[in-house]
């Protein structure tokens, strides 16, 4: 599961790292505790791969209110070509959703411990992901939202929870992106290599708090103690 992240670099300095042209307009800034509904970058091919502003919390074409229900921030890969609200986008509207890290809890964890799962050395991550653009009535604008693709988690990750999104090496990412390409299912397969260079390590319970926004949030913290541990520190 995806319901947290943070991207530190600006959009002028994704569009380098993705090969892509900055189409931002300026719009967005680092953001190191990114919501559900907040605008975030994605990368795009439609004749040029660039930068852009959307909503994170999918929309279907089809769907007659943007806010009714719970925003779609996820869309799970071994359904995401077959279920009507993500088919024709999975089969059309793919994109990437660049990442700092992404935010993962435990399960049943009272002390509400955030982790961050990260690339070991730093470089941005690509989240597989999906875009809709859904028109208003009587607009002349769509809202572009999106959403990230998930798998099962494997390894050291699936300890924290069962769920991660799907990120794809720099090998895949062209074929990802091209809208002409309509058969994914090699794609959405966690790539071994990727994942041997991605580390989780614990971070500061601000995290918790979706006020907290700044660049220590990303810094390995200590672990709150269980409990019993809690409860020992103050007796002795």
């Amino acid at each position: 599961m995806c319901g947290r992240y943070a991207v530190r670099p600006d959009p002028a300095a994704l569009a380098v790292e993705f090969e892509a042209i900055d189409r931002t307009g300026g719009e967005l800034a680092p953001d190191y505790n990114v919501t559900p509904t907040r605008t975030v970058p994605i990368v795009v091919d439609r004749g040029e791969r660039s930068v852009r502003p959307v909503r994170w919390g999918y929309v279907p074409t089809w769907a007659k209110d943007a806010g009714s229900g719970p925003p779609l921030i996820n869309a799970r890969a071994e359904s995401v070509t077959t279920k009507p609200s993500f088919a024709d986008a999975a089969a059309k509207r793919r994109c990437l959703m660049p990442a700092t890290g992404w935010y993962e809890w435990r399960p049943g964890d009272r002390r509400r411990q955030p982790y961050l799962c990260a690339h070991a050395g730093g470089d941005s991550l690509a989240m597989a992901a999906v875009f809709s653009a859904w028109w208003p009535p009587d607009s002349r604008t769509p809202l572009v939202t999106c959403a990230v693709v998930t798998t099962e988690a494997v390894g050291p990750l699936a300890e924290v929870h069962h769920r991660m999104p799907l990120v794809l090496p720099r090998d895949r990412w062209a074929d990802w992106l091209d809208p002409a390409r309509t058969e994914i299912g090699g794609l959405l397969e966690p790539a071994a290599g990727m994942l041997d260079a991605l580390e989780i390590r614990p971070v500061s319970t601000e995290v918790n708090a979706m006020r907290n926004n700044h660049p220590a949030l990303l810094d390995r913290a200590d672990e709150v103690p269980e409990p019993a541990e809690q409860a020992a520190l103050f007796e002795s």
